[in-house]
């Protein structure tokens, strides 16, 4: 199941024993997390809250990095081991001083959950160089965050997970255009950077390896949650993702179930061997055999391992972080 060329897993099914409908708690059924740490950005809104929820549940410690930290403190009191650090991913500063300060801890890391994002938002520019947010925040930010907290990765041997999205099929990396100079388009700003956070997992499981660090990334599935916060209410059922009374509509996860596929890849013993896959519905995402995003799969420009590698040095380029 491993192509010998590249040391990266086959998109193929291994049959977890889960599915699309499998919820967080019984992904996590029976493992023990105590005494491990995890860091969940994002922990506090949607499936991110999920997510730290369920790894709390199971005994970890959660490091949660929030943009509005009393926002996060207040969503996470009724939830123990968590701890909420102030981050903000659009800003390579913020990401250096976080890092920084959990390094001088001392303490290692053995779990990361890249969840935090925005999707289809107005058109926005972060930072000196006037970044599109997408790419900026849902990338960059994480891409940089990684690097810096990677002797607290290598020392745990850790997993790191990036919560990707079918919306990847909407667009490949936009290699002349990526920051949107030429028009913007929100989908396709959205789409671009969930394509970069399958790319990212592809080459970080590579150049991971030697220090036991494995990367993946997942399709937690469509759910409605405060991620679609920029779109107006109309386009949910003109999209169709609601029926007429309101309700998510057939194909649509709960939160519990859409935090299924992300827990499943950051602690399933049968990814050990299937480092840099893209997931969903937890199992390894077969290769996409049509444009439905809701029947998902994964488009062949976000596994690509040359563009896995020429994202990796563009995006080393622009934080100014070439080491790893």
């Amino acid at each position: 199941m491993i192509n010998k060329q590249t040391g990266l897993s086959r998109q193929q099914k291994i049959g977890s024993g889960f599915g699309a409908l499998s919820t967080a708690d019984e992904v996590l059924s029976g493992i023990d997390l105590t005494g491990r740490t995890a860091l969940v950005t994002g922990g506090y809104s949607g499936l991110g809250l999920e997510t730290t929820r369920a790894l709390s549940n199971a005994g970890a410690r959660v490091v949660v990095p929030a943009r509005r930290p009393e926002t996060a403190e207040a969503a996470l009191l009724s939830v123990p081991r968590t701890e909420v650090r102030p981050l903000d991913l659009a800003d390579l500063e913020s990401v250096r001083a976080f890092a920084e300060d959990f390094l001088d801890s001392g303490r290692t890391l053995d779990l990361v959950i890249n969840n935090a994002g925005i999707m289809a938002c107005p058109e926005t520019r972060v930072g000196p160089s006037g970044w599109e947010a997408h790419f900026a925040l849902n990338h960059l930010g994480h891409f940089a965050l990684i690097h810096r907290l990677r002797p607290a990765l290598a020392e745990a041997g850790a997993r790191v997970v990036s919560v990707a999205s079918s919306g990847h099929f909407l667009s490949d990396i936009r290699w002349d255009d990526l920051h949107f100079r030429t028009g913007y388009d929100r989908w396709l700003a959205y789409a671009q950077s969930k394509t970069a956070n399958a790319l990212f997992a592809r080459h970080l499981d590579l150049l991971g390896a030697d220090s036991n660090v494995r990367a993946f990334a997942v399709h937690p599935g469509s759910i409605l949650t405060p991620l679609q916060r920029h779109i107006p209410r109309e386009e949910w059922q003109a999209h169709g993702w609601v029926t007429d009374d309101g309700r998510p509509a057939a194909g649509f996860k709960t939160s519990q179930q859409g935090a299924a596929t992300t827990l499943w890849a950051a602690t399933s013993p049968l990814l050990d061997e299937h480092g840099g896959a893209y997931c969903q519905d937890c199992d390894i995402a077969e290769p996409a055999t049509t444009d439905d995003m809701l029947l998902g799969g994964v488009k062949p420009w976000a596994t690509d391992p040359a563009s896995a590698a020429r994202l990796w040095e563009l995006s080393s380029e622009l934080t100014g972080l070439s080491e790893f």
